[in-house]
């Protein structure tokens, strides 16, 4: 039986429970999913998966990420809400390449732990399910392990084995009306030009799961926390002189009331220069490098090659002498004499992220 896996959260149970079904059969899994995106997340699920397939000795095989491919099938579809039509061409997509794996593998049965997923509506699936079967003479595996006590195991069983849980499907446009829907900042979507490793983004938790994995091999104990804090995310932000745009860098947790200011240096002492308004701070890339121990040759080269996020904060603290400061700190080449205009969109939020300790 060639098994399509979506995610670890829904596959590990079910995976638990067609062992404990088809004790005889040779299952194997197929982890086939080019809807998810970014392409962090999907790196993260896969991993989260082959954890998971790994603890249960069932064997992997990865599909191709082809999201060029996924996107022109549900072209047209971008608005739909979850489980209408673009999730019926999804399904179509996904399943119809696990049946033809499942042929090419000498499988006589197929199946996918989309039928636990609470997101997902399991009557459409076994219609596209047992569809698909007939087309091309191979078994539909339909199995509802999802009612009953289902999903009460399933979160137990995910809490047990510290399974990632994803707090979207995985498709692009289900998430912006998730966001939406919530008033929530769709920062799963949000890529630093400079790979900068944000405070829970999914870049985060995928250090966080590698290391999971790490402990779990060689025998380190450890437990998955989670941790309310505020989270931030500059969206834009630059600097004009003389109405010409130099090279700039915001320091974490810059922020703006209304997004745009313009001033004057009105104060300096040891290196540290302060705008006549809005509470800006501006320094050199000098100073910069020597108080965070640094060799960078000029703004443009930190943009692109900056410290760690929480470095940062440490410097943030050191410039400010506290915490809990949201004024800008900006570092430029050298500091001007002339008036200094400023943008700055940025967003502080309440979140939740996990920890490892």
């Amino acid at each position: 039986m060639l098994v399509h896996i979506c995610c670890a959260v829904d596959s590990h149970f079910f995976l638990k429970q067609l062992q404990k079904d088809f004790p005889n059969e040779k299952i194997e899994c197929f982890f086939y999913d080019p809807n998810i995106h970014p392409i962090s997340e999907y790196r993260l699920r896969l991993l989260d998966v082959q954890y998971s397939c790994n603890k249960l000795n069932i064997n992997l095989i990865e599909g191709p990420y082809d999201l060029d491919s996924w996107l022109k099938k549900v072209k047209g579809l971008e608005l739909e809400p979850e489980k209408a039509d673009r999730c019926t061409v999804c399904f179509d997509t996904r399943l119809e390449t696990t049946i033809l794996k499942a042929k090419e593998l000498g499988h006589d049965k197929f199946t996918t732990t989309l039928l636990i997923s609470p997101k997902k509506s399991q009557e459409k699936l076994s219609i596209i399910g047992n569809k698909l079967a007939l087309e091309h003479n191979i078994q539909f595996i339909f199995k509802d392990y999802r009612s009953g006590q289902g999903m009460h195991l399933q979160a137990a069983d995910v809490k047990e084995n510290s399974l990632y849980r994803q707090n979207y499907c995985g498709c692009m446009f289900g998430l912006n009306m998730q966001r939406d829907g919530q008033n929530k900042l769709c920062d799963e979507l949000i890529s630093p030009i400079n790979n900068q490793n944000l405070p829970e983004s999914i870049e985060s938790r995928l250090e966080v799961y590698t290391q999971r994995n790490y402990n779990e091999s060689n025998n380190i104990n450890y437990k998955i926390i989670k941790q309310r804090f505020l989270n931030y995310r500059l969206i834009s932000a630059s600097i004009c002189v003389e109405k010409v745009v130099i090279p700039s860098y915001f320091l974490c947790y810059s922020t703006l009331n209304n997004q745009k200011a313009n001033g004057r240096i009105e104060y300096s002492k040891n290196n540290i220069h302060y705008l006549n308004r809005d509470e800006i701070k501006i320094i050199d890339i000098s100073t910069f490098n020597q108080l965070t121990n640094s060799k960078y040759n000029n703004t443009q080269e930190l943009m692109y090659n900056p410290l760690t996020f929480e470095n940062e904060e440490k410097l943030r603290e050191k410039i400010i002498h506290g915490k809990y400061d949201l004024s800008c700190i900006i570092i430029l080449d050298i500091i001007p004499n002339s008036k200094i205009e400023i943008t700055c969109n940025s967003k502080v939020f309440e979140d939740v992220k996990e920890v490892l300790i």
